[in-house]
């Protein structure tokens, strides 16, 4: 959910050509796909597959940077945004096959992926599932599986969206996606924190249930198996006061992939999109075309990490109600 930002442009003209937003059905559930392309692209196109409260139109300033250097795909597949909900049991295998029957059906072979917090699970199987698929890949606040020391805060959040107490629920949420207690270290930290509070507390009912949903699944599905490694060049990058995705665990994740970078934002937490999108995009964008990393000074830290065997997911219990997982 970015913030509003003026287009940008490449001297008097617009960096892009208008929007192109199409309708697909998968498995009998619609989806729907947005492609912005660049007026100059260098860099093969990029699909930006979103977090929990993301939708295929709000990557806002994100998005109007990288393009200046690539063409956009963006998408909601089921259970986000405009798409048809995605039934409980369902896995994230089950989304990272629909958004390649989206990139099939809209002409694009081969892209550069983007995932963002949930967005990066289906990425990050996308890459292991259909790996022809991806040219490079990078996963911003990512992990395996919902942390353990986060777990019961989910549940109480989605105990008062459940009840309808937006407020509240708005509150415990933000509470769990921003390190609170290091707001005064964290880039735009408390003016995010009141646009995530607004965003969340003003839910529509349709809204509600998707989120409810979908965190539902994360909570409820196995471990990311991170024994399989992904071929694509990989990076993954998260804000040094991450208390969610936090750092270890992005690191962790690198490890897994065959050719993995990991890097550590400055002044930043898990919501890296909204509080540097600036030094994020020109983080994701130098390592898309395979320019060096080193000496940036808004990272902390940027690795190159040699691949190492993890073992394979933890079992999670079946989703209430005894549905599988």
């Amino acid at each position: 959910m970015p913030l509003s930002s003026p287009p940008t442009t490449v001297g008097s003209q617009p960096s892009h050509r208008p929007e192109l937003v199409r309708r697909h059905r998968w498995d009998g559930l619609r989806c729907e796909s947005r492609l912005v392309r660049a007026t100059a692209p260098r860099l093969r196109p990029l699909l930006l597959i979103g977090g929990a409260f993301q939708s295929k139109e709000t990557w806002g300033r994100c998005e109007k940077l990288f393009l200046t250097n690539m063409d956009v795909f963006t998408v909601d597949p089921p259970g986000w945004g405009a798409a048809d909900p995605l039934p409980p049991g369902r896995s994230v295998d089950v989304l990272a096959d629909a958004v390649c029957h989206i990139l099939d059906e809209s002409g694009l072979r081969q892209v550069n992926v983007v995932g963002g917090s949930y967005g990066s699970a289906i990425a990050y199987r996308i890459a292991q599932r259909h790996p022809e698929r991806v040219g490079r890949m990078v996963l911003v606040g990512t992990m395996a599986a919902i942390p353990e020391h986060s777990r019961d805060a989910m549940h109480r959040a989605l105990a008062l969206l459940d009840a309808g107490r937006m407020d509240e629920y708005a509150h415990a949420s933000v509470d769990i996606l921003m390190n609170t207690g290091r707001l005064d270290g964290i880039t735009n930290g408390s003016r995010v924190r009141r646009f995530l509070l607004r965003r969340l507390a003003a839910l529509s009912r349709a809204e509600a249930v998707q989120v409810s949903t979908n965190t539902l699944r994360l909570l409820h599905h196995a471990e990311l198996d991170t024994s399989v490694p992904v071929p694509a060049p990989t990076l993954t990058a998260t804000g040094e006061h991450d208390a969610f995705t936090t750092p270890a665990q992005c690191r962790r994740m690198a490890q897994a992939c065959g050719r993995g970078w990991f890097a550590e934002v400055a002044d930043s937490d898990h919501m890296l999109f909204l509080e540097r999108p600036v030094e994020i995009t020109d983080l994701v964008t130098r390592f898309l075309a395979d320019e060096p990393l080193h000496a940036l000074p808004y990272c902390t830290r940027v690795e190159q990490l040699h691949p190492r065997t993890l073992p394979g997911p933890r079992a999670v219990g079946p989703m209430p109600g005894g549905k599988p997982v």
